[in-house]
């Protein structure tokens, strides 16, 4: 049994979380009981029983037949509880309406997980050419302009070997090739995603360095028939921010 922290893992925990992330990472595609016992290696009747708990609390759902199973309206009001008690979110969201406003293109705000980065407010464009983005989505780090920014503030070193998942024909699949980008961005003090992310869109993104390495950034991601400079907003948002947050500091 692993430990984390000197503390043993709790395996029936574990077990728990792991069906949830399972579950939200296929987004629209629900899951079989075989499917679910199958990839996390579970015994079929441990996992029915497991499901049959999460389902009465909320967590999971099931389809009118009991075959299908997909993520529950109780991980949403989690997520959204976390969006709102974190002082850094809250305080962001006026300046990403500002530069949407201001810009007319999409503005992102993500903190790095891991090798990801999860989205944590998006103001969308107004235009009718626009990005589709959505709270709570996550991304590898190395795709776009909001994983490019926060890997720059890290050396290179810290980067996994690859090959990486390649999004698009213009991402990064290899650590040289996205390390030489890395020096860029460290060079020019923002990143720039060129398709690598979707076809047709191009994103500019820098840190907020309320954190040491940061932690979070903001992007702008424009079409590239529209494609506009980049405006800086970052020492607004940065002179709003203590390095404390004024509130706890969470790990």
């Amino acid at each position: 049994m692993s430990e984390t922290g000197g503390v043993r893992e709790v395996k029936s925990a574990a077990r728990t979380v792991e069906v949830l992330e399972l579950l939200a990472a296929r987004v629209d595609r629900p899951a079989r009981l075989q499917e679910l016992a199958d990839t996390l290696g579970v015994p079929r009747s441990s996992m029915y029983a497991l499901l049959q708990t999460l389902i009465s609390r909320g967590w999971v759902r099931t389809d009118v037949t009991g075959s299908l199973y997909g993520i529950g309206i109780h991980a949403l009001l989690t997520g959204t509880s976390y969006l709102d008690s974190d002082p850094r979110v809250r305080a962001v969201r006026p300046y990403l309406d500002e530069a949407s406003d201001a810009l007319g293109e999409t503005i992102h705000m993500g903190r790095l997980d891991g090798r990801d980065v999860a989205y944590l407010a998006t103001r969308e464009s107004h235009e009718y050419l626009r990005t589709i983005s959505r709270v709570g989505r996550r991304l590898p780090a190395h795709v776009g302009a909001l994983g490019k920014a926060l890997l720059a503030e890290r050396p290179d070193d810290e980067l996994p070997e690859g090959p990486y998942e390649a999004a698009t024909p213009r991402t990064h699949t290899s650590r040289e090739s996205l390390a030489a980008d890395l020096a860029g961005v460290r060079e020019r003090g923002y990143s720039v995603d060129r398709e690598e992310g979707v076809p047709g869109i191009v994103g500019f993104g820098f840190t907020l360095r309320y954190d040491s390495p940061a932690q979070d950034a903001i992007s702008c991601s424009v079409p590239v028939a529209r494609l506009t400079p980049e405006r800086e907003i970052r020492t607004k948002v940065e002179a709003a921010i203590p390095a404390g947050g004024g509130a706890i500091q969470w790990r």
